[in-house]
């Protein structure tokens, strides 16, 4: 499982030319789900985002998680990021969890995000979307937990 955790002033994703979610101050994850991932890489990863301390404290330093701000979430598949590009320049995606397993765990992540942040929206699986954002920093990090490895 690997998310991309962005710091932002503000995000919305669109589809079809309509916007269907949007925040404010917080977080924007864009969420791949791979083969093998379970409930334990997701609770883990939903654990680690809610108390990621990126946000600055009043002496600018990076020490208040989106949880101590009072920030919002927005979720957003994005199967591309369970890709591997090893040989050649066209990705593989042979690593990317079936349909019906990243359904539920894509689910099951923005639940235990909703059980620790007041305001979370999300994306549409499967859709093409449109996902723009006011990147705060810029900062940006990348999570990733898989039942292979444990490299975040």
């Amino acid at each position: 499982m690997r998310i991309v955790v962005q710091r932002v002033k503000k995000a919305e994703v669109n589809v079809n030319g309509k916007t269907v979610s949007s925040i404010g101050n917080g977080l924007l994850l864009l969420i791949g789900i791979e083969k093998g991932d379970t409930t334990k890489e997701v609770e883990y990863l939903a654990r680690k985002v809610c108390n990621l301390r990126i946000f600055s404290d009043a002496y600018g330093k990076m020490n208040l998680s989106v949880k101590d701000i009072n920030g919002e979430v927005l979720i957003v598949s994005q199967f591309t990021l369970a890709s591997h590009i090893r040989k050649g320049n066209r990705p593989s995606f042979d690593n990317a969890a079936d349909r019906d397993t990243a359904i539920s765990l894509y689910k099951l992540f923005i639940k235990k995000i909703q059980n620790e942040v007041k305001v979370v929206k999300e994306g549409i699986f499967g859709a093409y979307m449109e996902v723009s954002l006011v990147n705060n920093g810029p900062v940006t990090f990348i999570l990733e937990k898989s039942s292979k490895t444990h490299i975040i």
